[in-house]
């Protein structure tokens, strides 16, 4: 009975807290929550999973390839954000697909692309790739670039001044879409006992293109920004 038992599948879950901006482009950020959610199939170790990534389950899963869901959120920026100079972009849900790439062992690579439902109403895309070392489930460390693309309708919502909205300190602005962000990303997954570990992860981000050079960015917002949070987790199975 023990070899069995060793063979079935583990599920992990964590719960934490993490800061990220306020919105794309702020120069605040907010406390909220970090969640951890992954599977290992029977005799694997748990899979990569970089903690700033969307949520979405693998729902195929082949040869070190992946591809499934996506689903993100972005806080909202109001007008008092801007002095009450600029309309307010409400949150958004992001709903899209990623697909993804094990290069061997220690190389990940993994796209996102998602439709903004509400706030922005725009498209973004996110591209990473993680060199990752690790020993097993006892601990992982993953590093590597990010990368964000999005369609001009996401940088007019954040970055854009309408000529009717235009003022001194703001002028009026129209950016493209384009390469938004550029910067990258950092896990670490530690196991405290078969059952319990920690995990946790810092992102850093700076602004490019179109989104870098906007009077809104410039007046009420920052160039760089960083997130970053930690979680404890609980594995049960196997």
């Amino acid at each position: 009975a023990a070899p069995a038992a060793a063979q079935e599948a583990r599920t992990r879950i964590g719960l934490g807290a993490q800061f990220t901006p306020d919105y794309p482009g702020a120069d605040s950020t907010s406390i909220r929550p970090m969640f951890d959610f992954n599977r290992a199939d029977p005799g694997q170790p748990m899979p990569f999973v970089s903690a700033d990534e969307s949520f979405g389950p693998a729902l195929i899963r082949t040869e070190g390839f992946a591809f499934g869901p996506s689903l993100a959120w972005q806080g909202k920026r109001s007008r008092s954000d801007t002095a009450n100079l600029l309309p307010k972009v409400g949150s958004t849900i992001e709903v899209g697909g990623f697909a993804q790439a094990m290069l061997g062992p220690n190389f990940r690579l993994r796209g996102e692309v998602r439709k903004g439902l509400g706030g922005h109403k725009g498209v973004v895309s996110n591209l990473s790739a993680d060199f990752v070392a690790r020993d097993g489930d006892n601990w992982l460390f993953a590093i590597g670039p990010r990368v964000r693309l999005v369609n001009g309708r996401y940088n007019r919502a954040y970055f854009g001044v309408d000529p009717v909205n235009a003022t001194v300190l703001t002028p009026a602005y129209r950016p493209d879409g384009g390469v938004n962000a550029i910067g990258g990303a950092a896990n670490a997954v530690f196991s405290l006992t078969p059952q319990w570990g920690l995990l946790g992860y810092v992102r850093y981000d700076r602004l490019n293109g179109d989104a870098r050079k906007s009077p809104v960015v410039g007046a009420f917002g920052d160039r760089s920004s960083w997130s970053g949070g930690a979680a404890v987790t609980f594995t049960f199975g196997g």
